[in-house]
C-alpha cells in the first residue's frame, strides 16, 4: 500500500500530543488508516501546554535588510497576528536534527547561529553556521555527545538566528524560537517500529512524534530526489501544517562544526 495514502490520514493528528491515540494504531501500521482518526477528535492547536514561541522569522529587523520571505522553523503551528503562539515538538531522539527554512540570502546575512536551552534558559549547546546562500530547508543535528543529550520529559526551547552581517556584531539577527520535549519510548511504538521497513515517518507521524517524522522522512525525500511517493508524502506532511510553500526548497544538513560549536 502506498504512503501517499496514509499519510493525509496520519496528519489530521500531528498538532498537539493524543490523548485517544488507541490500539487500533497497532493494526494501522500496514494499512489505510480510515476512520482511525476523525475530525471530531482532531486535537486542537495549541492545548499542549507547552510556552510561548516564535515559527517565522520577522521580513526586517532594525537596520536589517528585508528578507523576500522569512525564516521558518519546520514546526507544526499558525501564526495570528498580535499574539503568541505555543510550538512544542516532540522526539523520542536524545540528538534531534532540527529543522529551519532559509530563504535566499546576500552574502552579508550568510552566517546563522543553533542555540539549544533548558527551560530556565540554561545554554545547553550553541554553534555557528555558514548557511547556503539558495533558498532552502536546512537541517542541524544534535551531535552526540552525553552533555548535549536531550532527558526524558523535559521541554528544551531552540533558536535560530540570521545575521545580518559580521557574525561577531551579534545584535542584529532575525529569529525563530521553537520548543521540543522528548518522550519516552513505549512498548507500543516500539513495536509499530519493529514491524515497518520503510515507512518510520507515517508511524511517528501517528504517534505524534513530530520531530522525527519530518527528520525521516527529509532524509528519505533528500537521499531519493526521483521517488515521487517521498516527494507527495514531503508536500504533504509541510500542508498539514500550513507550511506548503515550502516543500519545494532544496533540503541540506548542516555539520555543526561547520564554523565551530561553543558550549556554555
Amino acid at each position: 500500500m502506498k504512503l501517499t495514502c496514509i499519510i493525509p490520514l496520519v496528519l489530521l493528528g500531528l498538532i498537539s500530543w493524543p490523548s485517544f491515540v488507541s490500539a487500533q494504531i497497532a493494526q494501522s501500521a500496514n494499512q489505510p488508516l480510515v476512520n482511525t482518526l476523525s475530525q471530531s477528535n482532531r486535537p486542537k492547536f495549541p492545548d499542549n501546554g507547552a510556552p510561548t514561541g516564535r515559527r517565522k522569522g520577522g521580513t526586517s529587523r532594525d537596520s536589517c535588510s528585508p528578507l523576500k520571505t522569512p525564516i521558518t522553523a519546520l514546526v507544526p503551528g499558525e501564526e495570528i497576528a498580535n499574539e503568541s503562539k505555543s510550538f512544542l515538538t516532540f522526539t523520542i531522539s536524545e540528538y534531534p536534527t532540527f529543522w529551519v527554512y532559509v530563504p535566499e540570502l546576500t552574502t552579508k546575512t550568510s552566517f546563522g547561529e543553533f542555540l539549544l536551552q533548558d527551560e530556565n534558559d540554561k545554554n545547553i549547546y550553541k554553534t555557528f553556521l555558514l548557511l547556503p546562500q539558495k533558498a532552502s530547508v536546512v537541517g542541524i543535528k544534535l551531535p552526540q555527545n552525553s552533555q548535549y543529550a536531550l532527558k526524558i520529559n523535559k521541554k528544551y526551547q531552540w533558536y535560530f538566528k540570521v545575521f545580518c552581517g559580521d557574525p561577531q556584531q551579534i545584535s542584529e539577527y532575525f529569529y525563530v524560537k521553537v520548543w521540543i520535549q522528548r518522550v519516552p519510548l513505549n512498548s507500543h511504538l516500539g513495536s509499530q517500529l519493529k514491524r515497518t521497513q520503510s515507512r518510520e515517518y507515517a508511524i511517528y507521524a501517528l504517534n505524534q512524534i513530530w520531530q522525527d517524522a519530518l527528520t525521516n522522512l527529509a532524509t528519505l525525500h533528500r537521499d531519493n530526489p526521483n521517488s515521487r511517493i517521498f516527494t507527495e508524502d514531503w508536500t504533504l506532511l509541510l500542508k498539514n501544517v500550513g507550511l506548503a510553500e515550502l516543500a519545494t526548497a532544496p533540503i541540506v544538513e548542516l555539520e555543526s562544526s561547520t564554523i565551530g560549536a561553543v558550549n556554555q
